[in-house]
């Protein structure tokens, strides 16, 4: 049987069966969490979004059955409007259909200039393949979906510096407007301990043209964080790894004006704003 409902099934008794929350908006760029709340055991369940769909995974607490999934933006390809969330539940033999949408505000970020050398800017020729093969890799890293969710909101700061470059900046290099800055920039001395920002394994650590010294975490559930131009690695490819464990040394490899950590959290592919996952609760992210 499907049912569809705007909030919540409720049972011959009058308890609520399922119940799905989420915001009704979120600004271009900012991770936000779908949650899905029940007193049965779910047999399945699909979130689909931004074209892509997947599987949570289910926890217990206090007599319920809850999933929740991470989803967000990203200010390089969306635009304001709104976007299409599909949750398909199935419990107790009876399959529930929520489809909803999301309206995505506009929001202004600030402009930035930086001159380089220009290889940085427009690398020589030799090095396209190596650009063009680590794309491959990253993106393949991106994009890692596995079963257990192993991350827990808030975040872990990886370094304790202040932000210095936020998400969503719009930066010229060297007379040329290029894509938004799609991170966050910490200030840390090379040499800084930087530690993961929750549970996970190791997918990538390995040296790359532009973010030098790279690490990607898998996290679980399609949320994975990107750690760039480290001194070094503290850790290896396959590496099981606890939230805080330091991962590597911050440093100024690749294309950089001076030492830093560069870091990125994808979220089902789509690189969002990192700030808000240190900042807010799993409540805070739902309204």
């Amino acid at each position: 049987m499907i049912t569809a409902v705007s909030l919540a099934e409720t049972n011959t008794d009058g308890k609520e069966a399922t119940v799905l929350a989420h915001p009704k908006q979120v600004g271009i760029g900012q991770p936000f969490l779908v949650r899905l709340t029940s007193v049965q055991a779910f047999d399945k369940i699909l979130v689909r979004w931004m074209d892509r769909e997947f599987v949570p995974a289910v926890s217990q607490w206090n007599g319920h059955h809850i999933a929740i999934a991470m989803l967000g933006t990203d200010v390089l390809t969306i635009k304001p409007g709104r976007r299409k969330l599909l949750v398909r539940a199935w419990a107790g033999g009876n399959e529930t259909v929520w489809q909803r949408s999301v309206l995505i505000v506009g929001r202004t970020y600030p402009r930035q200039a930086l001159n380089l050398p220009s290889k940085m800017v427009t690398p020589p020729t030799v090095e396209l393949e190596r650009i063009k093969a680590e794309r491959t890799r990253t993106q393949e890293a991106k994009t890692t979906w596995s079963d257990q969710r192993l991350w827990r909101l808030p975040f872990h700061r990886p370094v304790e510096g202040k932000y210095t470059s936020v998400y969503g900046l719009q930066r010229v290099l060297n007379g040329k407007p290029k894509n938004p800055h799609r991170g966050v920039d910490f200030r840390a001395p090379t040499g800084t301990a930087v530690e993961a920002v929750a549970d996970g394994r190791v997918l990538l650590a390995e040296s790359h043209y532009y973010a030098g010294n790279s690490m990607y975490i898998d996290h679980g559930n399609g949320v994975i964080s990107l750690y760039f131009h480290l001194s070094r690695f503290d850790v290896s490819q396959g590496d099981i790894i606890k939230r805080g464990q330091i991962i590597g040394r911050s440093g100024s490899t690749g294309r950089a004006t001076g030492p830093h950590l560069h870091l990125s959290i994808s979220v089902q592919g789509q690189l969002v704003d990192p700030v808000p996952l240190f900042e807010r609760t799993s409540d805070q992210l739902l309204r």
